[in-house]
């Protein structure tokens, strides 16, 4: 049975039984996804919980998740449907005896073919179309939350299609003809910011740009998903990924290495963000060879004594006691 919420600070509050911390902003706008019926663009930097949002709504509103992947040379084929042709032939095969059947008496190639396609019906139903992503939200009987994760990764061109399917939710099938949703989803896009949307995408949408948390919000995270890492380790490791973040770096660390990190750190027993503890881990939080450079380099750095392009902040000063 699927919830429907009557404020956004119940909406809150549910997402908070999913273990998601959503910000008063977060919220209001996705209550307002709900009470409009437009969909959600979430934009913002990899690994800050987009995906994770459309996860929690659905599993607050006790809504199935159907989740489309857009990857470059994504096409309608492989988001919304194609024909299962060696499941037709099979059946063909099967059935060789009913089309021969059917196909006795026929005088010369033409008849037989009118024959044929008085029997392609058969052949060209429901039974045969191999469903994708697009059209299982379309024909679902029960109310899901559709997940177009990483729009930006696909193509202009399947973003115009987009724009079609999701306008009316309803998609032609020549064989078939229009198939019209029964229970129309919520629907929730999430974009990294790899290249920019088209306008009239935007147009149809509310938006949410979701960032790197605040110290505050990144360790009641912390918390919640690694409670076993006390509150000392857990305040520095955050305080750590804060910095860092402050860099010049490649790739900053997301959230979720920080909770890849935090989990390393239990699983090493680990009691102190001590120096050899961050030379043997900070791999789990960088992953690229010049990121991890210049992090050890500002870490070995004493206080006040540091590249302009690096944190104000030495590591020494701050965490080794």
């Amino acid at each position: 049975m699927h919830k429907k919420f009557h404020s956004s600070q119940e909406l809150k509050n549910s997402l908070g039984e999913q273990q998601y911390i959503a910000s008063d902003e977060i919220a209001t706008v996705m209550f307002l996804s709900q009470e409009l019926g437009k969909p959600l663009l979430v934009e913002g930097p990899a690994g800050v919980g987009k995906t994770e949002s459309a996860k929690a709504i659905a599993a607050a509103t006790g809504r199935q998740l159907i989740r489309l992947q857009c990857y470059e040379g994504l096409d309608e084929t492989k988001a919304l449907y194609e024909w299962e042709y060696a499941k037709q032939l099979l059946y063909t095969q099967l059935l060789r005896d009913k089309l021969q059947e059917t196909l006795d008496g026929t005088k010369g190639l033409a008849e037989a073919a009118d024959r044929l396609a008085d029997e392609e019906d058969v052949f060209f139903s429901m039974r045969f179309l191999l469903q994708r992503p697009l059209l299982k939200a379309i024909l679902s009987e029960e109310p899901i939350v559709l997940l177009i994760d990483e729009i930006d990764r696909a193509d202009a061109e399947f973003e115009a299609f987009l724009l079609e399917v999701l306008s009316d939710f309803q998609v032609s099938i020549p064989e078939l003809g229009t198939l019209v949703a029964v229970e129309r989803p919520l629907v929730v896009l999430t974009s990294n910011n790899t290249r920019e949307l088209s306008e009239a995408l935007k147009r149809r949408c509310l938006y949410l740009f979701i960032g790197y948390p605040t110290v505050e919000q990144e360790l009641a995270v912390v918390r919640l998903k690694v409670p076993q890492l006390s509150a000392k380790l857990a305040q520095q490791a955050v305080e750590m990924v804060q910095s860092l973040r402050s860099m010049d770096l490649r790739k900053s660390p997301s959230i979720s290495e920080t909770l890849d990190w935090a989990k390393a750190l239990v699983a090493l027993n680990a009691k102190n963000l001590d120096q050899k503890t961050m030379d043997t881990t900070l791999s789990v939080l960088l992953k690229h060879e010049s990121d991890l450079k210049r992090a050890k380099r500002w870490m070995q750095r004493p206080p006040n004594n540091f590249d302009s392009r690096d944190s104000g902040e030495s590591f020494s000063s701050r965490f080794r006691n």
